[in-house]
């Protein structure tokens, strides 16, 4: 049985890192197969029912909003995700939610698919379930509700990792969960292609 349906689920999407491995420009807005980086996991999740859909940005001038997103400006990037995963957390614990699945904006291959599998194997409230390559755990994550204390705790740019490495991970192809943190990163992307 699935114990946390989907539509009680709060969307957090962290999109305010400071991409400073990336060099200036903003690399949520890189193109990558005609659209901005951004906007590849808004796109693949656009059809999951999720309760609600929060972006944490810092100053890209993409337009989430147009996209289903509540944004949260985060004032602070310097902070690390740590700061942007509490406005995330604290924006849906307002709202009433069973948990939250924390993705990124740079993460432009995730599927609906491992998101659905993220919560089947969550056990409830307490979960913490993230995807892993088979080798490294890495967000997506799911965190259930009795989590939320120990994320608003966080700090710095650990973003719950220790929390990750502890909770059940799901695994998911390596090129599904790659991440882009400089130039030479989306030249791979572009050549998996």
């Amino acid at each position: 049985p699935i114990l946390i349906a989907v539509e009680e689920c709060v969307l957090i999407l962290l999109a305010a890192g400071r991409s400073r491995r990336f060099g200036d420009a903003d690399k949520l807005q890189e193109p990558f197969l005609g659209k901005p980086l951004a906007y590849h996991v808004v796109t693949a999740l656009e059809d999951v029912p999720f309760k609600a859909r929060f972006v944490v940005c810092s100053g890209t001038e993409l337009d989430f909003a147009s996209r289903g997103y509540a944004v949260l400006h985060n004032h602070n990037p310097d902070d690390g995700m740590s700061g942007s995963v509490k406005l995330g957390v604290a924006a849906a614990r307002e709202i009433g939610c069973a948990a939250v699945v924390i993705a990124l904006a740079d993460m432009p291959r995730v599927t609906a698919t491992h998101i659905h599998r993220l919560l089947e194997a969550a056990s409830g409230p307490d979960a913490v379930v993230a995807s892993s390559n088979g080798v490294h755990s890495s967000p997506p994550a799911l965190f259930g509700v009795d989590q939320f204390d120990a994320l608003m705790t966080l700090s710095g740019d650990e973003g719950g990792r220790a929390m990750v490495r502890a909770g059940r991970h799901v695994i998911a192809p390596e090129a599904e969960l790659l991440d882009i943190d400089r130039p030479e990163d989306l030249e791979r992307l572009r050549a998996l292609r």
